[in-house]
């Protein structure tokens, strides 16, 4: 009986999750959109440059939205780490001679 619940809940936790990331990519889509076309309409007049404007806004859009969705999803975490200072070989530090 455990079982059950125990892959119920699991099941639903991804369901969850898949529409939190729908959700987070069709918001993101629609507002980076409007955004590129809102700056389109301001700062070019040509209408390929008005959607050429609207379609980069878009993949910003989509391309945060599968950022954030991969690390929901536990893809990989998006939170990266500096590489340590210790591994670097130290400068040689010394007098220039001519």
């Amino acid at each position: 009986m455990e079982e059950i619940k125990e892959s119920a809940a699991s099941k639903y936790d991804m369901d969850a999750k898949w529409d939190a990331c729908i959700d987070l990519s069709l918001r993101r889509f629609v507002y980076s959109s409007l955004a590129g076309a809102f700056a389109g309409l301001i700062f070019f007049r040509s209408p390929v440059t008005r959607w050429a404007s609207v379609a980069f806004g878009a993949g910003v859009g989509i391309g945060s939205a599968y950022t954030d969705c991969s690390s929901i999803l536990g893809g990989y975490s998006p939170n990266f780490t500096p590489p340590k200072l210790d591994d670097a070989p130290a400068p040689k530090v010394g007098l220039m001679h001519y």
